[in-house]
């Protein structure tokens, strides 16, 4: 998926993180905006059921493309096509937790879920840095771990607003069909 030569820096790391920073200062907002506090307690399910999708179709793309340039050097072979659904079900987990989480976050449980989402990403960056990921494919070797922490938290952020957005539209999707099948 990379071209030949092509070498992944901490600049356009930071870059990214910029990027994503602006992205989520106003996804995040409108997310609070259209996700009120009693709707974001009632669709629990809808949220796990998205994420376990959603990551299982994430890393069912990244091993897919990136495979040869990057995973291969910090995943064992049997693994490529157990990561997928093994990291749907964990991240599955991860949102229940998150949603529990922010359900006691003080003001919008929106904002709180987001954030630990963010904080989700930095310990799933600090595991990947701790596998080799900025030292083993050639790609990424000498790509700061800072860089690659930081960015995961707007990256993850991200990421989870889309969760929340899908959820959010499944919710609904179901609560109208229950009422026009009655």
């Amino acid at each position: 998926m990379f071209p030949p030569g092509f070498q992944v820096t901490s600049e356009m790391l930071w870059r990214a993180t910029l990027v994503f920073a602006v992205i989520d200062a106003a996804f995040v907002p409108i997310l609070v905006w259209r996700i009120d506090n009693a709707t974001f307690r009632q669709f629990k399910w809808a949220l796990v059921t998205t994420t376990a999708i959603f990551w299982c179709s994430i890393w069912t793309w990244a091993l897919g493309n990136f495979w040869d340039s990057v995973y291969h050097y910090v995943f064992p072979t049997w693994a490529r096509w157990l990561i997928p659904p093994a990291y749907g079900l964990l991240f599955a987990g991860v949102s229940l937790l998150l949603w529990r989480l922010a359900m006691r976050f003080p003001g919008s449980p929106v904002t709180g879920f987001c954030l630990l989402g963010g904080l989700w990403g930095v310990i799933t960056h600090i595991w990947a840095v701790c596998l080799g990921i900025a030292d083993k494919p050639p790609v990424l070797r000498g790509v700061a771990p800072a860089a690659a922490v930081t960015v995961a938290v707007f990256e993850f952020m991200f990421y989870w607003g889309i969760i929340l957005s899908v959820a959010a539209l499944l919710h609904h999707s179901w609560r109208w069909l229950r009422r026009v099948s009655v």
